[in-house]
């Protein structure tokens, strides 16, 4: 069981040091121009106060914006070391998943739909993570809940590799309409990966989100 460590999403915090010392530089350049202007101003006709005033606010503005850049990426470093810290409890865990995604492991997926009413025909499909249909077949009809095992193997009897599928459930009455038939899987958080820019659980081949977790067991 392993923590996958965060590469930074944000900005080098070597660039606020170098945002102020251009401003620095910018201002000092400004000041020593003003001077030199408010030296050399023909005194019956002096410069305009308001011009300089003005971009003496623009460079407090612009040093204020870069400090608040600065909270910012405090901030968001603060949130993803408490990400960590709270997705490192799922590792070990036993997790239902609700996206339809299962883990395809030694050739072998599992889920469970669960149909909302007896149904006249029941069809499953099995995508890759393409999007591309590998595997159609017939289904349980009965209301309640029903396992289907997949062995890995498209229509035509090949074996894919393992990786990630989406099973999706189509259900109707005698009537044609539709039944409602959520899927979900279930597996062990063997990693988490924090590389990207939310947490992720590893299980099997797959990762899922926080969000597409339903239940949790030890």
């Amino acid at each position: 069981m392993t923590v996958t460590p965060a590469s930074s999403n944000t900005p080098s915090t070597a660039t606020q040091p170098d945002a102020m010392k251009q401003l620095s530089g910018n201002f000092s350049t400004f000041l020593t121009l003003l001077t030199t202007q408010l030296k050399n101003q023909d005194p019956t006709s002096p410069m305009d106060s308001n011009q300089f005033t003005q971009q003496l606010v623009m460079y407090s503005q612009v040093e204020q914006q870069i400090g608040t850049n600065d909270n910012l990426k405090t901030l968001i470093s603060q949130g993803t070391s408490n990400a960590a810290a709270m997705t490192a409890g799922y590792l070990g865990k036993k997790v239902s998943v609700i996206n339809g995604n299962a883990s395809l492991t030694g050739g072998t997926a599992t889920w469970t739909y669960n149909l909302a009413g007896a149904a006249a025909t029941t069809q499953l499909t099995v995508t890759d993570s393409h999007g591309k249909a590998v595997y159609t077949g017939a289904g349980k009809t009965t209301a309640g809940n029903s396992t289907f095992t997949w062995n890995g193997k498209d229509n035509n009897g090949n074996q894919l590799a393992d990786g990630t599928y989406t099973l999706t459930v189509k259900a109707a009455d005698t009537n044609g309409n539709t039944i409602d038939s959520p899927v979900a899987s279930a597996g062990t958080v063997t990693q988490i990966d924090m590389t990207g820019s939310t947490p992720m659980l590893v299980v099997g081949n797959m990762e899922i989100g926080l969000g597409d977790i339903a239940a949790i067991a030890n």
